[in-house]
């Protein structure tokens, strides 16, 4: 947990390093992500490979299509704090005082208690982070926040799911606590496709 704990956090320093000192770095940085994903496919990963590369190449295809621009700062952030928050939470309360199993195969520690802990605290912390910079209260904004929360929720699945299918545990053994980029990023691959579809509606 700590390792965990610790690389998110370098991860969150370098993400506000950048986005502060120009938010159109992000572009090449999560362009360098998927490629190190890519990597970790082509080394650990024997069935599926093809689908995997697909799946990868679609969620580029929208990436492209986002305007790293400051106008879209603090959307985007808005959605960098969703899925950490979601996926912090859903880790803790899970790990912690979770008992009802999801009926998931593909990934059957994750629990129903985690699940909504993840749900109401990334709402709460998105809702915060709203009024914080001035972005209006509304219906469309909790609408965001939950297609966002889905999005995150689904990339995780499907990782989970690759990985069942290849028999392995971890993408790879490149981030302590993580396992390796795609174990760390999944929930970011849908949902930057989402984003990109949703982002006019905030």
């Amino acid at each position: 947990l700590l390792k965990r704990i610790f690389i998110s956090f370098i991860f969150v320093i370098i993400y506000i390093s950048i986005s502060i000192y120009k938010f159109e770095y992000i572009f090449p940085l999560v362009l360098f992500i998927y490629l190190l994903i890519a990597l970790e496919v082509i080394i650990n990963f024997e069935k599926l490979k093809y689908i995997i590369f697909f799946y990868l190449i679609i969620s580029i295809f929208f990436l492209f299509n986002i305007d790293f621009n400051k106008n879209n700062f603090s959307k985007f952030n808005l959605m960098i704090i969703i899925i950490i928050s979601f996926d912090i939470f859903s880790y803790l309360i899970g790990s912690t005082i979770g008992k009802n199993k999801i009926s998931i195969s593909i990934s059957p520690n994750k629990t129903i208690e985690g699940l909504i802990g993840g749900i109401i605290f990334s709402l709460l912390f998105s809702l915060l982070y709203s009024y914080y910079i001035d972005l209006n209260l509304n219906l469309n904004l909790i609408i965001f926040s939950l297609l966002i929360i889905l999005s995150s929720f689904i990339g995780d699945m499907i990782e989970s799911y690759f990985k069942r299918k290849n028999n392995i545990k971890n993408s790879s053994s490149f981030l302590p606590g993580h396992g390796g980029f795609f174990d760390r990023f999944d929930s970011f691959i849908i949902s930057i496709i989402m984003y990109s579809f949703i982002l006019d509606i905030i």
